[in-house]
Parts: structure tokens; C-alpha cells; sequence
């Protein structure tokens, strides 16, 4: 009997995030509410508080239900990871561009954050959310960097600061064009030929050098 209540509880839970994706993906996250959640999940809003403390909590477990795959993905450590950093770094955001692409949920929930967030109070828990994620993603790009650096994939003189700002428009730009107006272009097909020319430009540009003017 246990067993099966954990396991309702569990599909319950399933179906209040999938109508979280399809009203926030519809409406926008500041004009939806707990109510709208309940209703198109056919539930009542007392048991969206069982499993969830407010929006905020929800909204971020929406995020996370799609961002710990790709963690997994990416956070097996392998002696590539070390002795070719560069490399691993574009396999991991190729694989990230192509899984969106192709993965109706994690399309959504992205199209959610770049297109669906109408970021207005700066203390917002969802703000404070993401302005943590995007502080922990310049962290781990930083390092990768000077990494590379460290092993001669990189110019000595590379402007790590600057590197990381080219490096991350990039990604989150061909993210946000793809999902703004997907037809411009193949984000599956062109991901690697795309992101292999941000890595060149990394090895060749001299204005990405700390010696630049």
C-alpha cells in the first residue's frame, strides 16, 4: 500500500511539472498562477502545495527536472576531460545544442527561460535562480579555459575574461535564435561546425590577447 502512494504521489507530481512546462510555455511565468497550474493539471491547488512550497519552488523544479540529465551527461569525469579539455568542452555543448533540439522538453523549458521569463523584481526567487546558474555556468567555462590554457590548447596570452563573454554569446545566442525562430537554421546539423569556429577564433583571434589594445 505504501508502495502504491509513493508511486501516485510520484505521477502526481509528474503531472503538476508537465502543466507547469505547457502554462508557462503558453502564458508566460509572471501572468500564470498556482490555480492555472491546478487547473490544466485537473487538480486542485492544495495539492500543488503538497508537493511544491510556491511558483518559485516549482518553477525551479521544472528546471531542474531538465537540467540534471544533462548534468549526468557531462560530469562523468574521463582522462579526456583532463588531457583535452578544449575538445571535451565542445563535445559537451554540441551534445547540449543537439539534446535541445531534438528533446521536446528541454526545448520547452529553454524556450521558457530565453523567451517566457519577464524578469521584473530583482530579488524574485526565479531571478535569484538563475543569476546563481548563470554565476556556477562562468565558473566552470572560466576554468575550462584557463585548463586549456594550462595544457597548450590555448594561447598563453588568451584574455580568460574576455574569452568566457565570446564563449558564452555564443552558446546562449544560437539558443535563443534557434528557439526565437527555428527555421533560420539547424541548430542539430550546424552545432559543431558553429561552435568549432568559436573555438578556433579562441586559438587565433590576437584581439582576444591580453596583450590587445
Amino acid at each position: 500500500m505504501a508502495r502504491s502512494t509513493k508511486k501516485e504521489a510520484l505521477e502526481t507530481r509528474c503531472r503538476i511539472l508537465d502543466a507547469a512546462e505547457d502554462v508557462f510555455h503558453a502564458c508566460g511565468v509572471s501572468q500564470t498562477s498556482l490555480a492555472d497550474i491546478a487547473a490544466a493539471a485537473g487538480l486542485t491547488r492544495g495539492a500543488i502545495y503538497w508537493h511544491f512550497e510556491n511558483k518559485s519552488d516549482l518553477f525551479n523544479a521544472m528546471c531542474e527536472r531538465v537540467k540534471l540529465p544533462l548534468d549526468e551527461m557531462m560530469s562523468a569525469e574521463s582522462e579526456q576531460r583532463a588531457s583535452d579539455p578544449l575538445g571535451q568542452f565542445l563535445e559537451d555543448a554540441v551534445m547540449v545544442l543537439r539534446h535541445v533540439a531534438h528533446d521536446p522538453r528541454s526545448r520547452k523549458v529553454f524556450d521558457i527561460l530565453f523567451n517566457k521569463c519577464e524578469y521584473v523584481e530583482p530579488d524574485d526567487p526565479i531571478v535569484v535562480r538563475q543569476r546563481e546558474s548563470f554565476t556556477a555556468g562562468k565558473v566552470k567555462i572560466k576554468k575550462m579555459l584557463a585548463c586549456s590554457v594550462e595544457q597548450g590548447q590555448l594561447p598563453g596570452s588568451l584574455d580568460i575574461d574576455l574569452a568566457y563573454v565570446m564563449v558564452h554569446a555564443t552558446f546562449s545566442g544560437l539558443l535563443h535564435d534557434w528557439l526565437f525562430a527555428p527555421g533560420n537554421f539547424d541548430l542539430s546539423k550546424d552545432a559543431e561546425r558553429l561552435f568549432s569556429a568559436t573555438i578556433h577564433m579562441l586559438r587565433m583571434a590576437p584581439t582576444l590577447r591580453q596583450s590587445a589594445v
